[in-house]
């Protein structure tokens, strides 16, 4: 006999989701166990029903299904939770799936896909499409710059901006700047005011001392 696979419906929207559940009853490899209509019912059905999959809405009162998702999946983290939403925000995903979802559909996705999807998680795969999948890639390669950025924010100065730096650190003074890189003492100024901000200090000596530790320029330069 072919086992089924239990799925627990949560959205605040009735006509949706009992639609969704009449859908899913008439295939003979899914059984919908469970609706909730808010995340904390969410919570509570899960606990007490055990489903395999959890069709998670985000926008849900009381609480929504970002921290719904962070509940079930510290506590039963065997279950696992695609997010079926009208919102594709990459806020939104990031979060998602920060919380523990492995799935993030949207709501206009076809009837033979959202199938495939579920059945597709039995098997281990991500439910999530390509144009969804891109996005996640994107935010994650943002967050690394950001993070490396954090780390060293000498890699956030532009090439001219490093030069300005290195001149700076040798003790050269705004006129000698310009004149060796062929700008103006204006402009000097301002890459200063941009160096100062970007490496969170507050005056030119600071800013020569991070050069410095950071090797930016060597002795005998």
């Amino acid at each position: 006999m072919m086992e089924r696979t239990k799925v627990l419906l949560a959205d605040d929207h009735k006509l949706f989701r009992e639609g969704l559940a009449s859908l899913l009853e008439s295939q003979k490899d899914i059984e919908v166990v469970g609706q909730a209509q808010d995340g904390e019912e969410a919570v509570r059905k899960t606990r007490e029903l055990m489903p395999d999959l959890i069709l998670m809405d985000l926008g849900m009162p009381v609480i929504n299904g970002q921290e719904a998702t962070r509940i079930i999946k510290s506590e039963m983290p065997y279950v696992k939770i695609v997010v079926l939403t009208v919102h594709d925000e990459d806020e939104n995903l990031l979060e998602a799936v920060k919380s523990g979802a492995q799935g993030y559909l949207l709501k206009n996705i076809g009837v033979s896909e959202l199938l495939e999807s579920i059945r597709g998680m039995s098997r281990g795969e991500a439910a999530i499409s390509r144009i969804m999948a891109g996005k996640i890639l994107g935010e994650f390669t943002r967050l690394s710059q950001q993070s490396a950025i954090a780390a060293d924010p000498s890699a956030n100065l532009t090439i001219r901006e490093q030069e300005v730096l290195r001149l700076v650190a040798k003790g050269a003074g705004n006129a000698e700047i310009a004149a060796k890189l062929a700008i103006s003492e204006n402009t000097v100024k301002n890459h200063l005011r941009n160096i100062l901000a970007k490496l969170h200090v507050q005056n030119r000596s600071q800013a020569a001392s991070f050069a410095m530790k950071k090797g930016l320029v060597k002795t005998g330069d």
